[in-house]
């Protein structure tokens, strides 16, 4: 807390300045921290609160031991020779493929082991992801309202979706979601409408921002073949329009004894008793009930159908 007025000869730290600066947020530091700064941190907080400096038990609001990175199963040592030569990963798939690796291994907290990992597989991506800019044929500031509903819908699922799992440092699912929004995209640049669909616009533009906290510098090359000035981290994220988070039809399963035996598109707001209907209808479901007698039925409208056998 010294920080807070490390020029003052009369005290060690202003009770206003302490009040309005602390707690800290967030805290991230390895296990290591736990037994010794974190430790210590705590001890004094709660000295000085005990003798009213200040008005919080705790130093820190949220806590974050974030793993280790091993290789073959163990630390990395030089006597071991198992050292990941960053500059090498580096020299070879460069650093936007690296640092994307490193987010997409798993959550920040789990140790990961480089061996399991492929930085080529996140240059293969980025790759895919920088094509789909290259592909959007329609102009900056294009009605995106006019684009393709599925694409649009994706689109908008993840502007929701992804701050919400990179806030709570879910920077795999976060990586993931990136990769989902390309799958979708690359359908629909690889379909009638082309790169010339508004809505391919707006996906390409979503990939790029998303892409600039983990691969800046694929992003912005990919920022500044969509037409638009640097730099893409000053964009801002669109808002999710809530319309567009509603699907109008979804997909549902149908299961004989936790088989499944056909799926369908449906009505988002079909009943259990349609749907019941709809899958006793299905030719696979009565193949697979022939000659068995239902003992019990499941309906979870508009997701699922679970029929049990005796």
């Amino acid at each position: 807390m010294r920080f807070l007025s490390p020029n003052s000869d009369t005290e060690a730290f202003p009770k206003d300045e302490a009040k309005k600066w602390a707690p800290v947020d967030q805290y991230v530091g390895g296990v290591t921290h736990a037994i010794l700064h974190l430790l210590y941190a705590r001890f004094f907080t709660k000295v000085l609160h005990d003798l009213g400096y200040v008005d919080f038990e705790e130093p820190f609001t949220r806590l974050l031991n974030q793993g280790m990175v091993l290789m073959n199963g163990s630390a990395m040592s030089k006597s071991r020779g198992n050292l990941v030569r960053l500059s090498e990963q580096l020299d070879e798939h460069g650093v936007d493929a690296v640092r994307l690796t490193m987010a997409f291994a798993g959550p920040p907290e789990d140790d990961i082991d480089w061996a399991d990992v492929s930085p080529a597989a996140s240059a293969k991506f980025l790759a895919r992801a920088w094509r789909c800019a290259q592909d959007v044929k329609s102009a900056p500031g294009v009605d995106f309202a006019t684009g393709d509903a599925d694409l649009r819908r994706a689109t908008h699922l993840f502007l929701k979706e992804f701050p919400e799992q990179i806030e709570s440092f879910k920077f795999n699912v976060g990586v993931a979601k990136i990769m989902e929004l390309v799958n979708a995209l690359r359908k629909t640049i690889d379909g009638p409408a082309g790169g010339k669909d508004p809505a391919v616009r707006e996906a390409t533009e979503s990939v790029a921002k998303a892409l600039s906290l983990f691969a800046p510098y694929t992003a912005e090359d990919m920022w500044q073949l969509l037409g638009h000035k640097p730099a893409v981290a000053l964009a801002g994220f669109a808002e999710p329009i809530a319309e567009l988070l509603v699907r109008d039809t979804l997909t549902a399963v149908v299961q004989v004894d936790g088989k499944l035996r056909d799926k369908f598109e449906v009505s988002s707001s079909i009943t259990e008793a349609e749907l019941e209907a709809l899958a006793m209808a299905s030719v696979n479901v009565q193949n697979a009930l022939a000659g068995k007698q239902i003992k019990n039925i499941i309906v979870r409208a508009p997701k699922l159908v679970n029929i049990a056998t005796s």
